[in-house]
């Protein structure tokens, strides 16, 4: 089992956990005139406020931002609040965008695992130490999926073809080199014997664009978070062949990789960070907003329906926590020699 590869990645406590969160926060207006960002403030709900996905509609990112969105509205603590999509080398475009921003409470970014294995795949000159951490919120397992009429019925299968002709059987993810889609296979690979520098990986920019992949043919399988590919596996138009969690996910029909033979168990996370120099009271109020949102029945809602896990932590702690996974990434992409 590759369980000193995966805690390289991540200090959640699960066996090589690597997490999934994503917050949304806002700046409205004191009623001096003075800013108003993040939750719950008595002069009323955040105005104002812009979240930025930096990858494409219907992936995960994206999804989260929209739901954090939606209940932070429903719930009065914000009112329209603007998510938009800003594409492009695996998030680094959208990092670029916040760094710009300097000084900006008004502005968060949607982020994830898939962010910090982009600051090295594409060597970005922006980077998550200059941003402002506000919160991780959520972990997520990744599925193995294939097409709806994949001769591949089981991991075994899809493990002996993969062994006789890496080349021949890519695999699609919504990660580029160091994200959660791109980790998967490749530790996938180091456990059953394939070499993850033969491994043929296809990057996606989303879960949109990488459902096409599939649906189409383009990739053998892929990796990608489960929340993503629920819905087409419950439509039949994929199979989930298995789950990375350490048990399984409910209302998903698929076992763990461990109840498939497999020792490896893997869990992505999202998060939410700002602008670079904002203030300490402008981070706070943002923080405040996010427990507020977390805190909520329909948040709670939200993680049920979505098979997300609670992952919770803000601030300095969350700071902290991204420091480690920079560290951590950057050392399992070179254990793997794909650095």
């Amino acid at each position: 089992m590759r369980n000193a590869s995966l805690r390289k990645l991540t200090g959640v406590a699960l066996t090589g956990g690597i997490a999934a969160g994503l917050l949304l926060t806002g700046c409205g207006t004191t009623a001096e005139g003075g800013s108003a960002s993040g939750g719950g403030t008595q002069e009323g709900p955040v105005t104002g406020l812009r979240v930025l996905v930096p990858n494409s509609p219907g992936s995960g990112y994206d999804t989260t931002a929209r739901a954090l969105a939606q209940v932070a509205e429903e719930e009065e603590l914000a009112e329209t609040i603007e998510v938009f999509n800003l594409e492009g080398a695996g998030g680094t475009v959208g990092l670029q965008r916040l760094v710009n921003e300097t000084g900006n409470a008004d502005m968060l970014m949607q982020m994830g695992l898939g962010v910090v294995g982009a600051q090295y795949s594409n060597q970005s000159e922006a980077t998550l130490e200059q941003t402002t951490p506000i919160a991780r919120l959520i972990e997520e397992a990744e599925a193995i999926v294939v097409p709806a009429d994949s001769p591949f019925q089981n991991i075994d299968d899809l493990v002996a073809a993969w062994k006789a002709d890496p080349g021949n059987t890519p695999v699609g993810g919504a990660s580029n080199p160091g994200g959660p889609d791109h980790l998967t296979p490749m530790l996938l690979a180091q456990e059953v014997g394939v070499t993850p520098t033969s491994v043929n990986y296809v990057a996606y920019d989303g879960g949109g664009e990488l459902l096409a992949g599939i649906l189409g043919g383009d990739v053998a399988f892929a990796a990608t978070g489960i929340g993503e590919v629920t819905e087409p596996a419950a439509s039949g138009d994929v199979r989930i062949l298995a789950v990375t969690s350490e048990a399984p996910v409910e209302g998903v029909d698929a076992p763990t990789l461990t109840e498939s033979g497999v020792d490896l168990t893997f869990t992505n996370w999202r998060g939410i960070v700002a602008a670079p120099d904002i203030t300490p009271e402008e981070a706070q109020r943002h923080v405040d907003l996010i427990t507020q949102v977390h805190d909520s029945e329909a948040w709670q809602q939200v993680l049920e329906d979505q098979g997300w896990t609670d992952s919770f932590i803000t601030g300095d702690e969350f700071g902290s926590f991204l420091d480690e996974e920079s560290q951590r990434v950057e050392g399992v992409l070179s254990e793997l020699g794909l650095t």
